[in-house]
């Protein structure tokens, strides 16, 4: 594998100017390949895992010219190739030169004086010579085992440095990731208690006091039903006009839960039924969502339809668009209009209600909405590991 780096840090210094410079980004790319098969080889040796760096999500130009785990890579193989040629050559001669004071009896012609003589230049003259440079040659013997154990662990750390991911920063992120789920785990919470209020409370408004007045109704014509036919006919019609009017009111409470459009047919049908209903005109493009799990799509609906209510309510826009993708990993709902801009999720306006039930899932709100518009929101949903086509 030394021999490997050596040759790519070879050909990377030739790349480094004219023509060559095309061929820098393949190689970048072929020390990411050779990185990654670094990493199994540091695994083998050392018995410790090395994660490779996070890859971020990017075009594909940027990550041929800008990859993080390639740029790195390349610069272990950089680094290990002059650490592995010093070490390499200084462990071969100091080796070489151990066995050969170890093998001058067998190896070296006898000097009259006891000593040896290897190839006519290594001399060991004398008793003391002689000990002198068995105990050395012992020594070193001994030692060569912990230098080259010394030396590949200085060759671990280094991978781990350069082709693993920075620990440091692992456990930085993973405690603000838990802050931020703890977070949006107690709005969630808030957001259900308060969701549950409001539904209590639009029962009791309407549908409740519907239902009061049509008991009250039907008890007036059962008491009108023998004195007054004509009267009690007039107050039975009453009474079923309400209580049509009162199945509307459950309709609209309930379309505050989830839609029926929604749960029956999905994202597709029932985003451009709810851009019939917006106060401006809406253009709707959904492509290729198909039906995924049910809280996906209530919070995709629910976040379209609060952002529909804020363009017709605050940003005086003349039309709205709605643009729904899905890659597999993730939904992405963008929601823009010509208005005047200036939204501020600080505000209110209902941007924070929809970053708790965002965030709730592990997704992201980002609003754009500079002075004068346009104003875009976009949401993010992971989805889950594959999709629920009900």
């Amino acid at each position: 594998m030394v021999l490997v780096s050596l040759v790519l840090t070879a050909v990377l210094l030739i790349s480094a100017g004219g023509l060559g410079l095309l061929l820098l980004v393949p190689l970048v790319w072929l020390c990411g390949v050779v990185g990654h098969a670094e990493r199994h080889r540091v695994v083998a040796l050392s018995g410790r895992r090395v994660d490779p760096p996070a890859r971020r999500v990017q075009p594909l130009w940027r990550r041929l010219l800008f990859d993080q785990h390639a740029w790195r890579s390349t610069a272990y193989l950089v680094l290990h190739a002059m650490w592995g040629a010093v070490t390499g050559w200084l462990m071969l001669i100091g080796l070489s030169q151990t066995l050969l004071v170890l093998g001058a009896p067998l190896l070296g012609g006898r000097l009259p004086d006891g000593g040896y003589s290897l190839f006519g230049w290594l001399r060991i003259e004398g008793t003391t010579q002689i000990a002198t440079a068995w105990t050395i040659a012992l020594v070193a013997l001994l030692v060569m085992p912990l230098l080259a154990h010394l030396v590949t662990s200085v060759d671990v750390m280094l991978a781990r440095w350069l082709l693993g991911r920075d620990e440091r920063k692992v456990v930085e992120h993973l405690s603000a990731r838990v802050d931020t789920l703890s977070e949006s785990r107690r709005e969630a919470v808030d957001s259900v208690e308060a969701e549950r209020r409001r539904i209590e409370r639009d029962l009791h408004d309407g549908p409740q006091q519907r239902m009061v007045s049509i008991a009250m109704t039907l008890g007036m014509a059962k008491e009108a039903i023998h004195r007054d036919p004509d009267a009690a006919a007039q107050l039975v019609d009453e009474a079923h006009r309400s209580a049509k009017e009162a199945i509307v009111e459950m309709r609209h409470v309930a379309r505050g839960i989830v839609p029926p459009i929604l749960a029956d047919r999905g994202l597709e049908a029932a985003l451009p039924a709810l851009a019939a209903r917006a106060a401006v005109p809406v253009s709707v493009e959904v492509r290729d969502v198909g039906r995924l799990d049910p809280t996906t799509e209530a919070i995709a609906y629910f976040v379209v339809s609060e952002a529909l209510t804020n363009v017709a309510k605050h940003s005086g826009a003349q039309h709205a668009e709605v643009v729904v993708t899905a890659d597999g990993e993730q939904l992405t709902a963008t929601v823009t209009d010509d208005g005047v801009g200036g939204a501020d999720p600080a505000r209110g306006t209902g941007l924070t209600g929809l970053r708790q039930r965002v965030t709730a899932v592990d997704g992201t709100l980002d609003v754009t909405s500079p002075e004068g518009g346009p104003t875009a929101l976009t949401a993010t949903l992971p989805l889950r590991t594959g999709r629920s086509l009900r």
